[in-house]
């Protein structure tokens, strides 16, 4: 029987009462005793402090950094600048997503954020296309402690333990600073459609700054179960789901982040740009129920009685009050409208394909 590893939060967890659950090899909080349905309304309308320390981290240094994270990402990360912070995606030659990423570029290296189910795949993926290039990478995943204080209250949570002038971060950037004292990368990011901050900081300095955080008056802990749900609703890919080594950046409409004329040769180019002349064969939708039935990941999903995916992801959605989901369909049944059905439980329930994201109001500043 595999070992699952531990965040510096587990105790922690423990002691709340937490519901712990094996994800990613990993034992985490899926959710606390508040329940799924208070603590997703509670980011959607509060403060909530997530542990998201089993996330991955590479280090990456020398005069050919740039050039080389250009090279394996298929963002541009010449348009960032120091502080900025960049969504972007490591793809196969056929263009396929090995996995998601975040790219966090200082003045003197390059930080890659990576799902925590990839982080050996995504270390061998970067290490091999090293290629000569002048460059150091480190796994520094074990050193570094990462929170996510998500909500529309985030900010005045968090100002009062740092120095650091929050209104002062834009939007998928990030300061150097302190936070309870301990050094932090502090990130205006997060996976929930609220406006909130990503804390980067020394795994032996987590506690504390969770502690701190989540004191009376502060953020309510908030498990894996709401995480999935609020992101989910923003429309935001889970990797193993939405996307995964069979999907293409331009299937799953992440052609945003696809920059093919960024004057870097990258892997899976020229794949994509055959893909965007001749036209994709299936798109990634969302869709709601027309009834009460609930799509959940792996349910058939059917034209005109036809099996031609799965549910990817699915839920009955706490904000919106109805059941939501995401499956891959043809290109001549994608579009806004166009009606579907899902088999749950052997029977077939009728959905419609509608506009994502699902939910709007969030207050995620842009």
């Amino acid at each position: 029987m595999t070992t699952l590893l531990r965040t510096p939060l587990f105790d922690t967890h423990r002691t709340l009462g937490a519901r712990m659950v094996p994800f990613a090899g990993w034992e985490m909080p899926v959710q606390y005793p508040a329940g799924i349905l208070a603590e997703h309304r509670a980011v959607r309308t509060d403060a909530g402090l997530f542990d998201v320390c089993h996330m991955g981290e590479f280090e990456i240094t020398g005069p050919d950094r740039n050039a080389f994270v250009q090279r394996i990402t298929c963002n541009d990360v010449g348009a960032l600048e120091a502080g900025g912070v960049q969504y972007s995606a490591f793809l196969t030659p056929q263009g396929t997503i090995v996995d998601d990423c975040t790219v966090y570029r200082f003045e003197d290296k390059v930080m890659l954020v990576v799902n925590a189910s990839n982080i050996a795949k995504d270390w061998e993926y970067v290490v091999s296309h090293k290629q000569g290039a002048n460059v150091r990478i480190r796994n520094i995943s074990d050193e570094v402690g990462l929170l996510a204080l998500q909500g529309p209250r985030a900010e005045a949570v968090l100002q009062p333990h740092t120095e650091t002038l929050l209104k002062d971060i834009g939007y998928y950037h990030f300061a150097i600073g302190k936070v309870c004292g301990a050094g932090c990368f502090i990130s205006r990011t997060g996976y929930t459609g609220e406006d909130g901050f990503e804390l980067y900081c020394r795994s032996q300095d987590v506690k504390a700054i969770w502690d701190a955080l989540a004191a009376p008056g502060g953020a309510q802990p908030i498990g894996l179960g709401a995480r999935d749900t609020l992101r989910l609703e923003v429309g935001y890919a889970l990797y193993g789901n939405d996307i995964d080594d069979t999907t293409t950046a331009l299937e799953a409409g992440l052609g945003w982040i696809v920059k093919l004329d960024k004057g870097a040769t990258f892997v899976g180019e020229g794949s994509l740009k055959r893909q965007k002349t001749e036209g994709v064969g299936r798109r990634l939708v969302g869709f709601r129920m027309a009834g009460k039935g609930i799509p959940r990941h792996g349910m058939p999903t059917l034209v005109d009685g036809i099996a031609v995916d799965i549910v990817r992801s699915g839920t009955m959605s706490p904000t919106l009050g109805y059941a939501i989901g995401t499956t891959y369909l043809p290109v001549s049944h994608a579009k806004v409208g166009s009606k579907f059905q899902v088999e749950i439980r052997g029977e077939k329930h009728d959905a419609e394909v509608v506009k994502k994201p699902f939910y709007t109001g969030g207050s995620v500043r842009k």
